[in-house]
């Protein structure tokens, strides 16, 4: 793993990942500073807060700093691999992509650490993971280099994301859209993923069910993760969901974070879609790949297919 060198500057397309003198991925972006990482680059817990008081940090987003932020990937870790192997077979079963000939191509709009990427990557798919942490890309990569799989990675803001490439289909699983302070933020992210997809290519959208998630609605919960008591804090209105995280370990040092997610009913989503010219070809209610019940199921994984000219 010595040949491994990863790397990300200021211009779109950049030098390939390598891992013994095979070129296994490449990592691109849009105006992020130029890093680098060696294998197996582990991150312990870090109980310091990434924000300052200048201006110019306390302007950024909520997802700048948790999303990029070390314990995001530990107050996560139960969402693992089998759930993302569960929802990619489900994805492939209900686009009948998992019968496609060779060469489909992925984009995974929103790919965190990478557990969907790499699902579709082992399926032997042409996969491109973006995700704007710069921390969530590096342990994906890393990780991806680890198993010897193929993935392409951007680190593009989503409402800016515009590939020299048109996909087969394209994801954003795990509730990762809604982020944003105005509609017009979020449309411009379905314009983008219109824009990179082929003639008849597919958008599954995975979103959380809002009368779900008001029926089973939980204002505060605590956790143990490893060496971490976890608080999460939970603000329901009609139009989003807000939790406050606050992290505290075993020297009582304690950083707070907060979550903001748009929700959409199942009529507000599908009429955005299918102005950004998609057809709405079905909803799954859960991973498994169940039908959507308004009522009962929790999530909308919503199965759009772009409409041709």
């Amino acid at each position: 793993m010595s040949g491994r060198h990863l790397q990300v500057t200021n211009k779109h397309i950049l030098r390939p990942v390598t891992v013994g003198g095979t070129n296994v991925s490449k990592i691109f972006a849009t105006a992020l500073p130029a890093f680098s990482c060696t294998p197996h680059t582990t991150y312990p817990p870090r109980m310091t807060d990434p924000r300052s008081s200048s201006p110019e940090e306390a302007s950024r987003e909520w997802f700048e700093d948790w999303f990029n932020h070390p314990l995001y990937l530990q107050v996560y870790s139960h969402r693992d691999a089998a759930e993302a192997a569960l929802c990619v077979e489900t994805i492939l079963r209900l686009t009948s992509l998992d019968h496609a000939p060779a060469g489909i191509s992925v984009l995974d709009i929103a790919c965190g650490a990478g557990r969907h990427a790499f699902e579709f990557a082992r399926k032997g798919m042409l996969v491109t993971a973006n995700d704007l942490s710069r921390f969530l890309l590096e342990t994906a990569a890393d990780e991806a280099c680890k198993q010897g799989l193929c993935i392409e990675f951007s680190g593009c803001d989503m409402r800016t994301l515009q590939l020299e490439r048109h996909y087969d289909l394209v994801v954003q699983l795990f509730s990762s859209f809604g982020y944003f302070a105005t509609d017009q933020e979020d449309r411009r992210v379905v314009s983008n993923v219109a824009s990179m997809l082929k003639p008849d290519g597919w958008y599954v959208l995975d979103i959380i069910n809002p009368p779900w998630l008001r029926e089973h609605f939980v204002p505060n919960s605590e956790k143990t993760v490893g060496t971490l008591s976890i608080t999460e804090e939970r603000e329901l209105s009609e139009s989003k969901v807000v939790k406050k995280i606050r992290i505290r370990d075993r020297e009582s040092r304690e950083l707070t974070f907060t979550e903001s997610v748009r929700l959409f009913s199942p009529e507000e989503i599908s009429g955005l879609l299918e102005s950004e010219g998609f057809s709405i070809e079905r909803m799954a209610g859960d991973y498994q790949g169940n039908r959507f019940d308004s009522g009962a199921s929790s999530r909308m994984l919503i199965f759009a297919r772009k409409r041709r000219r």
